[in-house]
């Protein structure tokens, strides 16, 4: 007898049962039927049991989600349940280390259109395994390590993409360097050369040289014969930058990187990249030879702070670089805008300067720079780090969850921070302080001065 025929003949015998009685005792209510279907639930759950929950139903995965716009704490580290569903031509990706772009912190305050509005799942580059291909993909397959470009989405620990948004990893390239090198150097490749046309003997301004694209174009800059690199920095980052190609290093917080550069090239540049904006994009059409080329792809002095500084977005739209045709035509110059997020749909382009890229990484000429590798959990300390301009290179995101130990540290390490605030705050009210008491020092003389001459007036 099978499990199925079962709750059949139990139903039979009862009705059998059913027709007697009522035979014998005809004015009797007829007895009520619903013991059947019991037994038949009865019959049934062994089997239900018995069945597997799908693993769509109990896989989960970390992901941080940008829940608001606002301050460092507004991204946060979540568990998503449910396996992403793959489409024709997408790949399902175990992610190993993402990287952080100025476009995610300028995301987080809501000055970066590329980005759905929250709740949302940032990320616009990432590394990791294929863990499973869906219909039509030919090109990769399970085991393949990759780096991923998307418009978002790839801050988390499983990512499905479309396979042509995937590149192979060459041999004895790391997670980390593979999560560095895709909006960079693609970046930095695309207006220096698709743009740029740079050629040998010319003379190139980058902005922000100790940055991820900054390292970038400087290295792109020296697979061309006899480049002249100027790049802007704060001072402490001179000697790393002039190590890896900046001709000039130039303390922009402390000179006017015009006069520097004038002081120099008294013509000024062929190329400059211009991730500022604003008045600094001004200065930078003004600094051009006849036949340059500036190549703005940022508005970075737009952030200003934690959240979004009104006063640093008005101020830099106010400056905002405009320009008659006329005046092109007469200066003998151009003006290109680069944004690779825009440039989402033209992967054909952008797989021909990766190919390129990897070309020259497998060559020697190119190599992500890290500067430093944070965990999920450490997202705030990694966009403060990059925000506040400490970083020289690419800062990395790793998935794997942070030890217990290190969990136990960072409340330590918070409570660190707050003391030394503290005591930085405490040093500029000192300062203040001490600065009060030399203006009254330099005041009483002349107040004596004052009071001597008072008589002297009166004799008068």
């Amino acid at each position: 007898m099978s499990g199925e025929d079962a709750p059949a003949e139990q139903q039979n015998a009862v009705d059998q049962k059913q027709e007697t009685k009522a035979a014998e005792e005809p004015k009797a209510e007829p007895p009520k039927t619903e013991p059947a279907p019991a037994a038949a639930e009865a019959t049934a759950t062994p089997a239900a049991a018995t069945e597997k929950v799908p693993e769509e139903d109990t896989f989960t995965y970390r992901a941080l989600v940008l829940t608001g716009y606002g301050g460092y704490d507004k991204v946060k580290l979540q568990v998503k349940k449910g396996k992403p569903a793959l489409k024709a031509g997408e790949v399902l990706v175990r992610v190993k280390a993402c990287g952080l772009n100025f476009a995610d912190l300028m995301a987080r305050q809501g000055l970066y259109d590329r980005l759905p509005s929250p709740p949302v799942t940032p990320g616009m580059e990432c590394s990791g395994v294929v863990e499973a291909v869906g219909e039509e993909v030919t090109d990769r397959k399970v085991g393949d390590k990759v780096m991923v470009l998307n418009r978002f989405g790839l801050w988390q620990e499983v990512a499905v993409v479309p396979s042509t948004h995937t590149f192979l990893i060459p041999e004895g390239m790391s997670f980390e360097e593979a999560a560095a090198l895709p909006v960079n150097y693609i970046t930095a490749y695309m207006m220096l050369f698709d743009f740029g046309n740079l050629r040998p003997n010319q003379s190139v301004l980058i902005h922000a040289a100790a940055g991820g694209v900054g390292i970038a174009a400087t290295q792109l800059c020296k697979t061309v014969k006899d480049v002249t690199v100027f790049g802007t920095a704060s001072a402490s980052k001179h000697e790393t930058i002039s190590e890896g190609g900046v001709t000039h290093p130039i303390d922009y917080r402390t000179k006017d990187y015009v006069e520097e550069v004038r002081k120099i090239s008294p013509k000024g540049m062929d190329i400059i990249l211009d991730p500022l904006g604003g008045s600094d994009t001004h200065k930078a059409y003004n600094l051009l030879k006849p036949m340059g080329k500036l190549i703005t792809y940022g508005t970075s002095n737009m952030l200003a702070g934690q959240k979004k500084n009104l006063l640093a977005v008005a101020k830099n739209w106010y400056h905002q670089f405009s320009i008659h045709t006329l005046s092109l035509i007469q200066g003998n110059k151009s003006v290109c805008g680069f944004h690779l997020g825009y440039l989402d749909g033209e992967m054909e382009l952008i797989t021909q300067a990766m190919n390129t890229i990897l070309d020259l990484y497998k060559e020697g000429k190119v190599k992500p720079r890290i500067d430093s590798t944070w965990h999920l959990e450490q997202v705030g300390d990694a966009m403060r780090k990059m925000q506040e301009r400490n970083n020289i290179g690419k800062v990395i995101l790793n998935t794997e969850p942070m030890p217990e130990e290190e969990k136990k540290e960072e409340p330590k390490k918070e409570d660190k921070k707050k003391e030394d605030k503290k005591k930085d705050d405490k040093k500029k009210d000192d300062g203040k302080k001490e600065e009060k008491k030399d203006d009254k020092k330099k005041e009483e003389p002349k107040k004596e001065e004052e009071k001597k001459e008072e008589p002297n007036k009166e004799e008068k």
